[in-house]
């Protein structure tokens, strides 16, 4: 397949990476300068639990025009870069071309609707990559999990079935799912228990769970989240939403938010779209989320001084 993947940060290197190399004709479209010229230059070098490769068939620009119409479009941008992603794939994207989304938090089909019809678009969810970037052309990622996709509204088709096989094809652990909502929620709540708590205390996410005072915030966020999912409809697959983020939580104790990592690096975070969208459903929906709301103000707070010279 011809394959654009917007936003290369670690996830995206991974992605465009390991898809050229089992043969697809792959472009990398990142803001990031000198990632675009170490990948032009030198390949793209990805390390870690996929092996270590140097991949120099990906073609990389600043200009998604430059990648043109593409069978699969790739949207690894953070959650705030969705929205001009998308705006730019609409731009190039032929009649038969499929967009899928992979982000953390809520919104990005939302975002995405606004410049394509949703019947074009799939909804992923990644989980335990652990990725990182050591440098301009090379990303590193302690494991590689599973990825899920399915259709925006629900229900298996036979594109999603065959986006799955190239993803499958290129060594990644995939399933197409049937309820990509309930799949997207279940991780998003996990988001919300450890990203703006874990960041805001600057603690790994064993750390928060061994502080009882801490983990109590924690714990607090996830009943607030959940209670959003079934006033929303969500399907969860399980009913305890306490032993489910504590069994998430215990089989990474010591992995640190990427929320966390931004901070490290003074970056703004993914936080409207993870603990900052719980204000906006408890709005709709006329339920109380007092403590995704303070951890959410804490870490914009913080974030302001990112912005200043």
């Amino acid at each position: 397949m011809k394959i654009a993947v917007i936003g290369t940060g670690a996830m995206g290197s991974v992605y465009a990476a390991l898809l050229a190399d089992a043969g697809n004709d792959v472009r990398a479209i990142d803001v990031w300068q000198a990632h675009v010229d170490a990948i032009n230059a030198d390949g793209l070098t990805v390390g870690g639990a996929s092996g270590s490769r140097t991949v120099r068939t990906v073609s990389a620009s600043t200009d998604i025009a430059d990648a043109g119409q593409c069978d699969l479009y790739i949207i690894a941008t953070k959650a705030s870069g969705v929205g001009d992603a998308a705006r730019s794939v609409a731009g190039v994207m032929g009649p038969d071309s499929i967009v899928l989304t992979i982000q953390n938090g809520l919104g990005a089909g939302e975002r995405i609707a606004r410049y394509m019809p949703t019947d074009r678009v799939l909804l992923g969810v990644a989980a335990g990559f652990g990725a990182s970037m050591k440098g301009p052309g090379h990303a590193h990622h302690n494991a590689m999990s599973l990825i899920r996709i399915g259709e925006i509204n629900g229900g298996l088709s036979e594109r999603v079935e065959k986006i799955a096989s190239v993803w499958r094809d290129a060594g990644f652990n995939v399933k197409a799912y049937a309820d990509i909502e309930q799949l997207v929620w279940e991780k998003y709540i996990c988001n919300s228990t450890f990203s703006a708590p874990c960041t805001v205390f600057d603690c790994t996410i064993g750390e928060l769970m061994a502080a009882p005072d801490l983990w109590a915030i924690g714990k607090g966020c996830a009943l607030e989240i959940h209670a959003l999912g079934l006033a929303k409809g969500v399907n969860f697959s399980f009913d305890d939403p306490i032993a489910y983020v504590t069994a998430f939580g215990e089989n990474m104790p010591d992995a640190r938010p990427s929320m966390l990592l931004d901070h490290h690096a003074r970056r703004p975070s993914e936080i409207d779209a993870i603990n900052g969208m719980a204000e906006v459903l408890g709005a709709q929906f006329d339920i109380a989320t007092p403590f995704n709301q303070a951890m959410t103000a804490v870490v914009r707070h913080r974030e302001k001084a990112f912005r200043t010279p």
